[in-house]
């Protein structure tokens, strides 16, 4: 992808753009993109999208994000869309299926399988506990990105 089509820290580099896939992007990717929209912003560009999109984000996942102060303004449930697909550096795969299973063999090299609960149809308590948890894989793929441009 041509620098000029991605966003830009500043001076620096153009912004990695990063898609999160789950199954539905009801819960797990929608969360995923709400808190990196606020903490990892000035690092990457993101988006997120489902494998087989419910169509709604979940009352509980909204919930959650707005409990913890993160925006849910502009989420949806979407289907993967090629274009994004091909213009993301990095897809994080919170499906749980690895993403031998679930991407294409000549893509594996961008895909990050992360094992995140998935808390389709559970309590605030554990919509809270996975939100936390992605909270924090984020910080460690915010710092890991941090570092490689600094390193760049």
């Amino acid at each position: 992808m041509s620098a000029t089509k991605q966003p830009t820290q500043g001076n620096r580099q153009p912004k990695l753009r990063v898609l999160f896939i789950c199954i539905g992007n009801s819960c797990r990717s929608p969360m995923a993109e709400s808190i990196a929209q606020r903490d990892s912003a000035h690092i990457f560009h993101c988006t997120s999208a489902g494998l087989t999109p419910l169509g709604v984000v979940q009352k509980q996942t909204i919930a959650t994000l707005q409990a913890n102060g993160y925006p849910v303004e502009n989420l949806f449930s979407n289907a993967i869309n090629k274009d994004e697909w091909s213009a993301a550096d990095l897809v994080i795969n919170m499906s749980g299926y690895p993403k031998q299973r679930v991407c294409p063999s000549s893509e594996w090299h961008k895909v990050e399988d992360w094992p995140v609960e998935d808390p389709y149809g559970a309590d605030p308590i554990v919509y809270q506990r996975i939100f936390e948890d992605i909270r924090t894989r984020i910080e460690s793929l915010t710092a890991r990105l941090r570092e490689t441009a600094r390193k760049a």
